[in-house]
């Protein structure tokens, strides 16, 4: 599989799971079960994150606490702007590892959040927000509230508000001239029929799918499923996935056109 190590080439579009785990990541600490025993690589899921190219730009969703290791194996070295789906620590704790993008930029880092998680990254990070924040080597974050549809390039990328227990948090819906629709939605409980209706006949929706039983905040496999079909999604992807889930025994049990997500798989 081939892979984009600088941000991508004029024209092509991708995207590429760096993370696919869920806040506590695959192997579990101190788990000895058989999934974080396992051999297989497709096992090993860190937290869950995506980087999008698009043509000159690349998009960084979420700063998991795997960021920096997820960089370095995959030969990232260029983010253009980063898009946070909510303020939970398995998404935002790699912030710092942000500043790698930063030196070789002249302008400040774009930061796509909404209202609500934007005013928790300044909390939480409240130094590198700071106007006195010019160190060249520290982050520098211009934060960008999310209010609708916004361009990089030619690529188009729409909000997607759902709801994931009492958190703020959205997906995204991202498309391109001549390339596959695609949405991204890593943490979910409810999706309202108005998002829904902006994701009908998107041919591609990566979904949160922690485990085959219930859970109160996150999408079970059956629930990814239904949403699937409600959505009418030729190609699905599972992600956000916990140790429940063996990466061969689930691709097994589920539709032709559904398929298991794994840490480096690429997009085209």
């Amino acid at each position: 599989m081939e892979h984009v190590c600088d941000g991508g080439r004029v024209g092509e579009f991708s995207l590429k799971f760096l993370g696919t785990g869920t806040s506590v990541g695959v192997p579990v600490i101190g788990c000895g079960c058989a999934v974080c025993r396992s051999g297989n690589p497709k096992n090993n899921r860190t937290r869950a994150s995506v980087v999008v190219t698009a043509g000159e730009y690349s998009l960084l969703v979420d700063t998991g606490p795997d960021l920096r290791a997820q960089a370095l194996r995959e030969g990232l070295t260029q983010v253009d702007a980063v898009l946070y789906t909510h303020a939970h620590m398995d998404h935002v704790v790699g912030f710092d590892d942000l500043r790698a993008f930063c030196w070789r930029r002249t302008q400040p880092l774009p930061i796509h959040a909404s209202k609500a998680t934007l005013e928790d990254l300044k909390r939480m990070f409240a130094w590198a927000f700071a106007p006195e924040n010019r160190y060249p080597g520290y982050v520098k974050p211009a934060g960008v509230v999310i209010d609708g549809p916004f361009h990089y390039g030619d690529l188009r990328v729409t909000p997607l508000p759902v709801e994931h227990g009492s958190v703020d948090t959205m997906g995204f819906l991202f498309e391109y001239p001549k390339a596959k629709s695609m949405a991204y939605i890593p943490d979910v409980k409810v999706i309202p029929p108005s998002t829904v209706a902006l994701m009908k006949g998107v041919d591609v929706l990566i979904v949160d799918a922690l485990r085959n039983e219930p859970h109160p905040t996150h999408f079970s496999v059956g629930e990814a499923l239904h949403v699937a079909e409600e959505t009418e999604a030729s190609e699905v992807w599972l992600t956000h996935l916990g140790h429940e889930n063996d990466h061969d025994h689930l691709s097994a049990v589920i539709p032709d056109h559904v398929k298991v997500a794994w840490d480096g798989l690429e997009l085209r």
